[in-house]
């Protein structure tokens, strides 16, 4: 079946706990991973440090989260590996099409996400009417820029 779209390699991995603090003890202090930048958002419950392992268009971000309000949603905190991050090429093409076959988006659409890049999540439960889901984990789609299209290509 030929797609729109080609899935270029992993962006990221999304990791939540109930202290970022502790987080960094591991993949900072011991690990050697860089902070890059911080992202607070109410709307998504997240207080989150956006590291960084490895250079250039082949570096994988590593999302530290922890909830801003532990008893609110979303809880990026109850599930410890929270999401994978997915470089697509063309991201709209790919939500149209993915969803034309059954693949469940989760609310929000397409939207920027913490790292500036255009996102979206495939949710990790179908239903009746999108029966493809992430099968337990959440997904996320992320455009690629330019540079990282034609480095992973």
């Amino acid at each position: 079946m030929d797609k729109p779209f080609r899935i270029l390699g992993i962006q990221q991995i999304a990791i939540g706990g109930p202290s970022k603090q502790r987080l960094k003890s591991l993949w900072v202090d011991m690990l050697g991973l860089t902070v890059k930048s911080t992202f607070v958002s109410e709307r998504e419950n997240v207080d989150e440090d956006i590291c960084s392992l490895g250079q250039g268009v082949h570096a994988v971000e590593v999302d530290l989260m922890q909830p801003i309000d532990p008893d609110k949603k979303p809880a990026v905190h109850t599930t410890p590996l929270n999401h994978v991050g997915l470089w697509v090429d063309d991201l709209p093409k790919a939500v149209a099409w993915m969803t034309a076959q059954g693949v469940r988006f989760a609310p929000g659409g397409i939207r920027p996400g913490a790292a500036g890049h255009d996102i979206c999540f495939i949710h990790p439960k179908g239903n009746e009417e999108f029966p493809l889901c992430g099968e337990g984990v959440l997904i996320e789609l992320v455009q690629a820029p330019p540079e990282v299209i034609a480095a992973l290509a």
